[in-house]
């Protein structure tokens, strides 16, 4: 079994590349282990807590025992099913700051700065939020992508709490943005989601199945144990069960941050201490495979509402069944929004340039698990830091590539990680204490009114911050001859011929905000240099910055 190319994942990264080149004129091989996205778990939007809870969607992965959370184990949900955790993530649609990939071309990763980037995220995009975002405003649709895969969207805002959240940060002195996306990211505005016509929008629909219905790919069900590299090259991969499929030209890991330096190490390519205490002979000494691990850590600030006009009235049986039936039949309701339609990005505190801390308002008060709180009719604020200073590492637990392996984020254990999260629930009381939320706020259910000083906030957290699901970092890009950097800026494995790397692993650093757009922009990118192409044309766009940044935090 082989085709001009191999990829390793139907998720973000490995299906644009895969839609990319098969468009091209090259036959393609996907290996995805995950089955099919059938069903309303995965294709209603509201339902987004249950497939990354579920055995059948999930790989399951948990990180070790984190010592800055005393002790806690979190749960890594990444997507065992096509369309890779597209399928299974809460749909939010986040570029990132402009800054960040400025960053990212500052540490190495030449050519993706802000303005070569752009080009690739409106490549990949339909944005039908013209009307709410003033696309009659000069030059704000140059900012967004009219013909690409991946529809992009708003939810109604019927819920009066939303504009109410976003009413409460103008009046605490924050500005209103009508596209973070675009042009101005700082501020409070409408969240954007890859939702199209009541569902989930994920990149098995935007990229996959398009890719597939060209002839030209294939879908391949299997575990991928290891690249198969003869004479320093990669020519394909090894499944479980001894099959090989094997790649004419290339093979793309984008098999997630998680699972493709997995392989990577499986392979032999990685730290050689490491690599030797699990009998793996070496093929590439890269010590930077696995390292760099970052997340977004965010707590909720929940609650209790004056007005039952939350989802809770729907949060029982018959109330579930009724969203159900609404969105199956009728294509409409509370299951044809995943709930996150408002947002903000803020910054913690003058001196800092571009925002640091994110908002995610939710009109129900209930942890991603599914387990809503007891107190009934309530709300939450999802807030977090976007770029902390903390770095973990995924490691092989074994050379049995059946094993799990070992993840270790070290969650919360640079001092300033404190230090942004107590800036955090202190911002975010005041935005919450502001007029426009006087007529909804009851109290707060969590932290609670008692818990003010230091220690008792540092108690809070340590016990509830949660991951948002943010991983990568462990496959960094970065120059040549940069000692830590597994790939360089055209994806391309240090050390080892016709490999590359197409998912969140190759980010030098988390961007602001949801991953899932990063990822894919990085795919469509990764899929021209691999094709030989010129990169598309560098945006002369240039992003709103506060005028006063050194000198005011609002």
């Amino acid at each position: 079994m082989d085709a001009d190319f191999v990829v390793v994942g139907a998720g973000s990264g490995g299906a644009a590349v895969a839609f990319r080149l098969a468009e091209a004129g090259h036959s393609v091989i996907v290996v995805e282990y995950g089955g099919t996205d059938a069903g309303p778990f995965i294709q209603m939007p509201g339902a987004l807590s249950y497939p990354m809870n579920m055995a059948r969607y999930d790989w399951g992965l948990k990180t070790e025992p984190e010592p800055g959370l005393g002790g806690r184990v979190l749960p890594v949900p990444r997507g065992k099913v096509i369309g890779g955790s597209s399928s299974i993530n809460g749909m939010v649609w986040v570029r990132g700051h402009a800054r960040d990939f400025d960053h990212w071309a500052e540490a190495g990763a030449e050519g993706w700065s802000f303005a070569d980037v752009l080009p690739y995220f409106k490549r990949a995009e339909t944005w039908h939020g013209a009307e709410d975002a003033g696309e009659g405003a000069p030059g704000n649709g140059a900012w967004r992508g009219h013909a690409g895969p991946v529809h992009v969207t708003r939810g109604a805002r019927e819920n009066p709490l939303f504009d109410a959240f976003i009413a409460a940060g103008e009046q605490a002195g924050y500005g209103r943005t009508p596209d973070y996306n675009g042009a101005r990211q700082e501020g409070f505005g409408a969240m954007e989601a890859s939702i199209w016509r009541g569902r989930r929008w994920s990149v098995a629909k935007a990229y996959l199945r398009p890719a597939l219905a060209t002839g030209r790919a294939r879908l391949v069900r299997g575990l991928v144990e290891r690249v198969v590299l003869e004479g320093g090259r990669a020519v394909g991969v090894q499944l479980a069960g001894g099959r090989q499929v094997r790649a004419r030209r290339e093979v793309i890991l984008a098999a997630s941050s998680i699972n493709t330096p997995k392989i990577l190490m499986l392979s032999g390519i990685g730290p050689a201490d490491h690599l030797a205490e699990h009998g793996i002979g070496v093929v590439a000494d890269r010590p930077g495979v696995g390292a760099n691990l970052q997340d977004h850590l965010e707590i909720y600030l929940q609650f209790a509402s004056k007005k039952p006009i939350t989802l809770f009235k729907y949060w029982n049986l018959m109330g579930k069944a009724w969203v159900g039936a609404q969105w199956l039949f009728l294509g409409r309701g509370p299951g044809t929004s995943n709930q996150f339609e408002a947002c903000a990005f803020i910054r913690s505190r003058a001196g800092i340039d571009y925002p640091d801390i994110q908002y995610h308002f939710l009109p129900i008060a209930v942890r991603y698990d599914g387990k809503a709180v007891a107190e009934g009719h309530g709300f939450q604020v999802h807030v977090g830091p976007m770029r902390s200073k903390s770095r973990g590492a995924v490691r092989l637990r074994s050379a049995d590539p059946a094993d799990d392996p070992s993840i270790r984020f070290n969650y919360m254990s640079h001092p300033d990680d404190w230090d942004e999260f107590r800036t955090c629930i202190r911002l975010t009381r005041e935005i919450m204490a502001q007029p426009a939320m006087a007529e909804y706020v009851a109290h707060e259910i969590q932290p609670g009114a008692a818990a003010q000083d230091e220690a008792a906030l540092d108690a809070f957290i340590r016990a509830h911050v949660e991951s948002a699901y943010h991983p990568c970092g462990t496959a960094r890009m970065g120059r040549r001859d940069d000692p830590m950097a597994v790939v360089d800026p055209q994806g391309r494995v240090i050390g080892v011929e016709a490999l590359r790397v197409a998912d969140s692993s190759i980010f030098p650093r988390v961007t602001n905000g949801n991953l899932n757009a990063p990822t894919i922009m990085a795919g469509e990118k990764i899929a021209d240099h691999i094709l030989g192409r010129p990169p598309l044309p560098r945006s002369n766009l240039e992003p709103w910055v506060h005028p006063d940044w050194q000198g005011a935090q609002r």
